[in-house]
């Protein structure tokens, strides 16, 4: 075989193995892709049937997870599944306008069953249940009656700016901040539709930072105001005369309704992330319906 005939095969093996390479990478590329859509239109179908729970108001976000997930559609068997729904209305909050909460859950080594035909009242059977309801500063303000209240995660003592994902402590249980506006003794909650937040509003009043912690009594989270913040954290700090103060605590403490939680799990605990306030619970193993959510 001469040397020309030789480079010709050599070319043409190159070829046809770079060819070879092509096509089972753009299978690959079509399968992987296909089984994604396939999983959002799971996620969609489970989406839809839990919207026949008579608390939700907009559709909530799903997913799955596992791959690949066609082998997983029949049977439904998914490591993960989480569920969070947002906007759900709370109660609590009368005349100060609607309440809302996010309502999350996690439901560990889930099965589904066939998730192509799952209804509003299809079973699921689940290892683990982890439900967390969060309430951001508005909705929290509403349900306090401190209509500028903002709920904040103070950084660690001694580092200012601090309180990131390297500082570790993104939750607190004590020493979380809540800032306000609150009328002083003598001065009425409101003026007609002015909260002492408002500038319309007349009376005595103050804007202040204090520290609370949290705690979960027979269900319902009450959140206790401790001390005013003196920390390193940006704060308001208008001067409260001393026979005052504890008058001023008091407004910052309260015991919230009980608030809606993904399939009724019961609250065992309570904590701050960053500006929100979560409730939280869990359960073992057990069976629920999307109808239930």
């Amino acid at each position: 075989m001469s040397s020309s005939s030789r480079i010709a095969g050599v070319t043409r093996l190159r070829r046809i193995l770079a060819w070879t390479v092509v096509a089972v990478a753009s299978v690959l590329v079509v399968a992987f892709l296909g089984d994604m859509v396939a999983a959002s239109r799971a996620e969609s179908r489970l989406a839809h049937a839990l919207s026949a729970s008579p608390t939700l108001t907009y559709e909530p976000e799903v997913m799955l997870t596992g791959f690949p997930f066609w082998p997983r559609a029949g049977e439904g068997d998914f490591p993960l599944a989480h569920v969070s729904a947002r906007g759900v209305s709370a109660p609590g909050c009368a005349d100060r306008g609607a309440c809302t909460v996010d309502v999350d859950a996690r439901l560990s080594d889930a099965v589904l069953g066939d998730v192509w035909t799952i209804g509003p009242d299809s079973p699921i059977r689940y290892q683990r249940l982890e439900a967390q309801t969060r309430v951001d500063s508005v909705n929290l303000g509403r349900l306090m009656n401190i209509v500028d209240l903002y709920i904040n995660t103070p950084a660690p003592e001694g580092k200012i700016g601090g309180g990131g994902p390297g500082d570790g402590l993104l939750e607190r249980t004590e020493g979380i901040m809540l800032s306000g506006t609150v009328p002083l003794p003598g001065s009425p909650p409101r003026e007609g539709r002015y909260p002492p937040s408002a500038s319309g509003y007349p009376h005595p009043k103050v804007k202040v930072s204090v520290s609370a912690r949290v705690s979960v009594h027979d269900g319902r989270v009450r959140i206790e105001a401790t001390d005013f913040y003196t920390g390193p954290e940006e704060h308001f700090d208008d001067e409260v005369p001393d026979e005052f103060r504890s008058h001023v605590l008091k407004l910052f403490s309260a015991t919230l309704p009980a608030l809606p939680m993904a399939w009724g799990t019961p609250v065992t605990s309570a904590l701050s992330r960053g500006s929100d306030l979560v409730l939280v619970g869990g359960s073992a193993a057990g069976t629920v319906t999307p109808r239930g959510y």
